[in-house]
């Protein structure tokens, strides 16, 4: 990962903005669409800024100097400049998707946009604002964490009643908490990968995968597969215990040590 994607909140925030023309409109749009005002360089209490000047002299030095005061700066067009870039977003708000690519090409991120545009739903943002606004019923329902998840998991999943991909009524949110199962409970997985490549997981290994709690797997499983596992998830190199620990465990094994 060449970049750590965050999300910064701007609203009711000075953003420094220089440069005129469509590079600077542009940005324009978008800090002002995430809440943000632009102002010039003269604000002291700016921390993040953008700079949209043709003149590739006249930008470095503008860049410069703002570094030098402490800010994030974004040059539009001049990834080697930048201490962040701007991602292609597909706005569902609250739910928003960033597609970034490093600087390396813009419009290969608007080409994937574009496509994750077309899978999602209208429907998903009342949705998460739905499930915001179920938060302490559904910590009543599932009081412990870890059971809230499972649950959350299996009505996220593909077909299920909150299912992301999938078109939702304003009391659907209310409907799976009456008629959700209990989670499944504690559950150890042995999976035979295909091959060692992320390309050949199937959609049942790679939603697994974003599910457990646990990954055990072979020393010479690579690091591209473990990486499809949720972040906070716990690995370790090795079978795993018996009994194998609380949650949802797998066991991934490739080909060549697979029996």
């Amino acid at each position: 990962m060449d970049q750590l994607p965050i999300f910064v909140n701007l609203k009711g925030r000075n953003v420094i903005l220089l440069g005129e023309g469509e590079m600077a409109d542009a940005k324009r749009r978008l800090i002002e669409r995430a809440g943000g005002s632009c102002v010039d360089a003269s604000h002291k209490d700016a921390r993040i800024a953008f700079v949209a000047i043709a003149d590739e002299d006249e930008a470095r030095a503008a860049a410069d100097d703002l570094k030098a005061r402490g800010l994030l700066v974004n040059v539009v067009d001049r990834p080697e400049m930048c201490d962040f870039t701007t991602p292609a977003i597909v706005d569902r708000t609250p739910v928003l998707v960033a597609v970034g690519t490093a600087g390396a090409s813009a419009g290969m991120a608007k080409a994937i946009r574009q496509r994750i545009e077309n899978l999602l739903p209208e429907t998903l943002g009342p949705l998460a604002d739905a499930i915001a606004g179920a938060r302490v019923a559904i910590r009543e329902r599932w009081p412990e964490g870890p059971e809230r998840r499972r649950a959350l998991d299996q009505g996220f999943a593909a077909a299920g009643l909150l299912d992301p991909f999938g078109h939702h009524a304003p009391d659907t949110v209310q409907l799976w908490l009456k008629v959700a199962e209990e989670p499944k409970g504690d559950r150890l997985i042995e999976i035979a990968l295909l091959s060692d490549s992320p390309d050949d997981l199937t959609l049942l290994t790679a939603r697994l995968l974003g599910e457990a709690d646990y990954v055990f797997h072979d020393a010479d499983v690579p690091a591209a597969i473990l990486n499809r596992a949720r972040a906070d998830a716990v690995r370790h190199t090795g079978a795993p215990p018996v009994p194998a620990p609380e949650g949802l465990s797998l066991f991934l094994r490739l080909p060549s040590t697979h029996g």
